[in-house]
């Protein structure tokens, strides 16, 4: 087999140890965390792509690291934003046995929701707690309460709870009994003489050209008028959207295209606009137009303004500064980091809360006095 993870998924010092045509000491090197200086993010990903060698000795010794990692380094490696999930799913299986670690995995937003499943079904009763917890994975991906109801070490009160959540919000699995009885626990009829039809399923099956494929950007130039056959369609979709429940508006927020989330990022429902704010076909372009909007869901922009994958994108960040919604402290922390122009533009601009505007004219000031100070020496 060979790694799923393109090279430069690791900094470039570290090909050397992972490429297969490196000397096998190189490799074995990297496979024994012998590497000095590397980030235990970094050295996560070096072993997964070890686990992948051909030589049979270097995949072991690999796999044997990564189940002795010390929980100082394995901690901060589970719980990178940026940490790939078959990352996090090979070590969930390496470091099986340290709960502490199952723990990291199952809160890292990165996990696949396959991983989340397949640890639904084995783990403590502790843990147990932390899977229905979290209601967005429950409602996305029906194969979590599905595993979880099979878990021997949850509890009924665990189960009880996530599966009566589920059907409130629209999820109900004829082949699970549990989800059957809160079926009827919630509603009082059983669920098999009328079973709603998955209208997210269907929708995208009857409209799969518009929310299973993104649209080609718009040419340059004038606005064109819109097709009153392709407005009419439009319309028809948001009326099916609002028939939905929450469940099946959480998986076409995840499977849809732009136009889906447009619509759904606007529900009133927290859970389903952060649905398509973590969608994985979800663009930098929309995520821009989140970073702007003034009447986007407070959860969805705190998922913006604290990803720093999303930051590491200029626009975005200036975007944040601006934007009111943004808390004062965190505008505040990346106001220093931009450039002087932008920083003269806030200074400059009314629209931007007041203290950030004054923020921005002091540190100009600041700058040019220390300008000044410089020249009088000379």
């Amino acid at each position: 087999m060979t790694c799923p993870l393109p090279l430069d998924a690791l900094p470039k010092p570290l090909h050397k140890h992972v490429d297969p045509k490196a000397p096998p000491a190189l490799r074995m090197m990297g496979a024994k965390g012998l590497v000095p200086a590397v980030a235990a993010p970094d050295l996560a990903v070096m072993l997964f792509f070890l686990s992948f060698d051909e030589d049979p000795g270097v995949r072991e010794a690999a796999a044997r690291t990564a189940a002795g990692l010390p929980d100082r380094i394995f901690g901060v490696a589970l719980r990178a934003e940026g940490l790939p999930g078959p990352v996090l799913d090979w070590l969930s299986r390496e470091l099986g046995a340290n709960e502490g670690a199952l723990e990291l995995v199952l809160l890292n937003p990165a996990t696949s929701d396959e991983t989340v499943a397949r640890l639904a079904a084995e783990v403590s009763q502790r843990l147990t707690e932390i899977v229905r917890q979290n209601e967005l994975r429950l409602l996305r991906h029906d194969e979590i309460i599905r595993q979880l109801c099979r878990n021997p070490n949850a509890l009924a009160s665990t189960v009880d709870g996530a599966c009566d959540f589920c059907v409130r919000n629209g999820l109900t699995l004829l082949d699970v009994p549990q989800l059957v009885a809160a079926h009827r626990r919630v509603h009082g009829v059983d669920p098999a003489a009328a079973e709603p039809q998955d209208t997210a399923t269907g929708l995208l099956g009857e409209y799969g050209h518009v929310l299973a494929e993104e649209e080609p950007a718009a040419p340059a130039g004038p606005p064109r008028p819109e097709d009153p056959a392709k407005a009419a369609e439009k319309l028809n979709i948001t009326q099916r959207i609002l028939k939905m429940s929450v469940s099946q508006k959480i998986k076409l927020a995840t499977l849809g295209n732009k136009e889906a989330r447009t619509i759904l990022l606007r529900d009133s429902n927290k859970l389903v606009c952060m649905a398509a704010a973590t969608s994985p076909r979800i663009t930098d372009l929309e995520i821009l137009g989140l970073a702007n909007s003034r009447t986007v869901n407070a959860d969805v922009l705190r998922y913006v303004y604290t990803n720093r994958e999303f930051l590491r994108t200029y626009p975005i960040k200036l975007a944040l500064v601006k934007n009111p919604k943004v808390p004062l402290p965190t505008a505040l922390k990346m106001l220093f980091s931009l450039q002087e122009k932008d920083i003269k533009e806030l200074s400059r601009d009314r629209n931007v809360p007041q203290t950030i505007q004054s923020q921005a004219k002091a540190f100009l000031m600041k700058k040019e006095q220390a300008a000044r100070a410089t020249e009088g020496k000379h």
